[in-house]
């Protein structure tokens, strides 16, 4: 039977199974996992669950039931976002082991029944794992009801405000009448000031980039009850306010760590949460392996009025000890929230104000748009000097740093009152309770559902990846979990909301994509190669579906990736080397997708791949000054870090974690492109995503919002402040126009970029990921790129040794 494509909402029930004790197999299971847990002294796990694959996907699986070994009752209802090609749908009904699981029996229903889209329920016959059997009298209940996304009718609309009430089927609804500011970096430096226009007709105004840390350093400054941080890492020596050209009066050489505890000697809550890294240990200096400073931290504070908690990343109690183990290792806490009490002008009340991002209160953090290298090591950099890219490299051995660029948030209103719930479930889950002061129960300050009216409001939903092992507040009946805008996988509550939320923009794109991200790899189950990795997430297959979608209508969509040139680490390392693999399967699968559909429509001969589709990198290259740092040491000769130094260039490391989509809706946050982030029960994560209403597309009128300036200004930043401005094509990203005019430019730089001699400051950041992309879609397979400065592939390679779990 022909595979087709699955692309849409699949509503399912799993109700009940029958008669499963009607052949030897589960009683051969029940004897085999009994063995098991007595040779290995371990407490079972065991139970019977259900499952729903589409090809190599699973999409659903229902709860561990221990006690019903004959006729399971589960009655679990599942709301499936699917992108999926098979020629069948697998419903299999599961016994759970200590390690693994075996499977009791299948049935498989055709996916050509599901796109009908028709109710379909009823009992199906249950096989053996390969289907060569039937077995006797085994059957399993369930209900099924697909909807393809173009019955969707959001499907390409964009907001329409009317009709927008957030996503659904989540843990957090939509907040009304917040306001939001969008951060690019930690800082801009005094003269960054890009002209770009807002509005339309009487009510046009420019747009007024902030300073992240600047404000942040202001508002944990002034707040008079309670301060809340969480944190992957937090580094108590770290200065936010270092700008000579803008300094803050009291800010010059106070620290992180002085601010905290200056503050909470004034009476104000402190607490911090921050993941402990497991392998913080004395031989490694307490940096672990993720150079966090988690202990240090602690070390910090202990003894004074800050309460510091180290927090690990448990797993779920259903789980096995070794998956439990794997969990603990390979997974971390990744938001990275500030909430804090504030001072609202010309009023005596206070209000709750949350920051939600990607920019780490940590080392290395702070830069500004000018990314720089060698130039002010002995200056802003000489206390904060850092580079993971290359072996060896301090400040000792000089330049390059490795620059920075990230993006963040800030949220007030109802909205900023959902960051707090979100900690103060974390801390109830794994610190000490009695230590958290609730905003409701501060004199003062705001009600959650006061807002703010005007055309400067927003529209706010938070969104998170999560499990039950890491914060309070889920059911602890699994079949109460979708009322709640949550999933289930066996035992385990999951919020898996930001998947969703991606989704969902994506689906509602009418003209582009904008994304910046640390990582770009997903949907393997499309891939032409290792399928059985585990990165099923859908936003890449998503992103490539609306292309094509587009491509068979004959309209404009143009989507625009910016990645780091490599995961942060040593580029010939094993682990940079499988992330890059597992990034170009995605592309390959991505380009693949759309030159197939414009072959089929005929297009080929007029439009490229690229056209639709880019993936960009950013970097940097400076000439020598006079007055430029001069280490005391070199870096061995020959070695990438000399090289580097030689060359006077490097890439700029991505951080960010954004997506724009019709410069209306941005998805802004802590959470990667990839599987730790997008399956809920790895990395924690947090993002929201928000629009200003009054900011949106409508006929004959362009969204002209702060969304709009904020893409502007990010593109200002990577190439358009050197080479001719900001142009007129810029307001339309989804033309030809636009698109072939910055892949022109960022070509330029690259030439800049790769060239042997630095006669020149690098005309530009932005340059095009060295991929070959030809005109039918393929990669050219046939060239063997390497990184400019150092002996790695820019193919990546497949590493054996890591398990995928740890890579994707």
């Amino acid at each position: 039977m022909a595979s087709e494509v699955v692309h849409g909402q699949l509503n399912a029930t799993i109700f009940e199974a029958r008669h499963l004790g009607h052949g030897s197999i589960l009683n051969l299971l029940e004897k085999v996992g009994e063995e098991v847990k007595e040779l290995l002294h371990l407490e079972g796990h065991n139970g019977l669950y259900a499952t729903i694959d589409i090809g190599i996907a699973r999409i659903a699986r229902t709860r561990v039931l221990s006690h019903e070994p004959q006729n399971p009752i589960w009655n679990e209802s599942f709301h499936i976002l699917c992108a999926y090609k098979s020629s069948y749908l697998v419903v299999s009904v599961k016994k759970g082991l200590e390690i693994s699981a075996e499977v009791i029996g299948r049935a498989q229903i055709p996916i050509s029944e599901i796109l009908t889209g028709d109710v379909i329920e009823g009992w199906y016959d249950l096989y053996n794992e390969d289907f060569s059997e039937k077995l006797r009298k085994a059957q399993i209940h369930v209900r099924l009801q697909f909807k393809h996304v173009s019955e969707d009718p959001y499907w390409g609309s964009g907001i329409r405000d009317g009709d927008f009430h957030g996503v659904q089927h989540v843990y957090f609804k939509q907040r009304k009448g917040c306001r939001v500011k969008l951060y690019q970096n930690s800082h801009l430096s005094e003269h960054y000031s890009p002209r770009i226009e807002l509005g339309h007709g009487e009510e046009r105004s420019f747009y007024r980039p902030p300073r992240l840390w600047e404000e942040l350093y202001e508002y944990l400054d002034g707040a008079k009850h309670f301060i809340y941080i969480a944190g992957w890492s937090v580094n108590t020596k770290i200065t936010l306010v270092r700008d000579k050209e803008r300094m803050i009066s009291g800010a010059e050489g106070v620290t992180l760590g002085e601010l905290l505890k200056k503050k909470a000697e004034q009476g104000v809550r402190v607490l911090v949460l921050i993941w402990e890294d497991r392998t913080a240990v004395e031989v490694l200096r307490n940096q672990g392996l993720m150079k966090t400073h988690c202990d240090e931290t602690f070390e910090y504070f202990k003894g004074t009025n800050v309460y510091c908690f180290l927090c690990p990343r448990h797993a779920d109690h259903s789980l096995s000890p070794f998956q439990s183990a794997e969990i603990a290792a390979e997974f971390t806490h990744h938001q990275k929230t500030v909430s804090l009490d504030a001072s609202i002008q010309g009023s005596e009340n206070r209000q709750v104000v949350s920051f939600v991002g990607g920019i780490d209160l940590c080392d290395g953090r702070y830069d500004n748009e000018i990314h720089p290298l060698f130039r002010t090591l002995n200056t802003v950099y000489r206390d904060d000097f850092h580079q993971n890219n290359y072996k060896d490299a301090d400040l000792e051995h000089g330049g390059p740093r490795e620059p920075w660029h990230d993006a963040h948030s800030k949220i007030q209103g109802p909205a900023a009152y959902d960051v707090v719930a979100n900690f103060i479930q974390r801390w109830t889950k794994q610190a000490d309770p009695s230590l958290l002061l609730k905003p409701d129960d501060l004199p003062g300050l705001l009600p959650p559902d006061a807002h703010i009216e005007g055309p400067e409001s927003w529209n706010v939903q938070i969104f998170r990846s999560i499990d039950d092992a890491s914060v309070v507040g889920f059911p602890a009946n699994p079949s109460d979990a979708p009322e709640l805008g949550l999933v289930t996988v066996k035992d385990q509550v999951i919020d898996k909301s930001i998947e969703c939320a991606y989704i969902e923009a994506i689906r509602r794109a009418r003209d582009f994509i904008y994304i910046e991200n640390q990582y770009f790899f997903g949907s393997c189950a499309s891939w032409d190669r290792d399928q059985d990795c585990g990165c099923l997430h859908l936003i890449p297959i998503e992103i490539a579906l609306k292309i094509v979608s587009k491509i068979k209508a004959r309209e404009r969509f143009s989507v625009y990736v910016l990645n780091p040139m490599w995961p942060e680490g040593i580029p010939e390392g094993d682990t940079v080397q499988a992330i890059l693999n597992w990034f170009r399967n995605t592309a390959r699968m991505m380009y693949k997708m759309i030159g197939e559909a414009l072959r089929e429509e005929g297009l080929d001969h007029e439009f490229r791949p690229t056209d639709y589709l880019n993936f960009f990198c950013v970097g940097n290259r400076e000439v020598k000054l006079p007055g430029d740092y001069v280490p005391p040491e070199r870096p061995e000769e020959g070695t990438d870090y000399w090289n580097a130094q030689k060359h006077r260039r490097t890439m700029i490391y991505v951080h960010a974690k954004l997506m724009i989509v019709d410069d209306e809706y941005i998805i802004i946050g802590s959470a990667n492109l990839n599987q730790r982030s997008m399956d809920g029960a790895r990395d924690s994560e947090i993002a929201q995503g928000c629009y200003q209403p009054y900011y949106i597309n409508q006929r004959g009128r362009r969204a002209r919002g702060e969304i709009f300036g904020y893409r502007m200004s990010l593109w200002y930043e990577h190439f358009a402040y050197k080479n001719g401005g900001l142009r007129r094509e810029y307001l339309h990203p989804e033309s030809i126009e636009c698109v072939r005019l910055i892949r022109r430019i960022c070509q330029r730089i690259w030439d800049s970029f790769v060239e042997e001699e630095t006669v020149e400051d690098l005309p530009g950041h932005l340059m095009l990921f060295p991929m070959r992309v030809l005109n039918d879609g393929s990669l050219d397979e046939e060239e063997d790129i390497v990184y400019h400065d150092t002996k790695a592939s820019v193919k990546g390679r497949k590493i054996d040794v890591l398990p995928p779990i740890l890579t994707t």
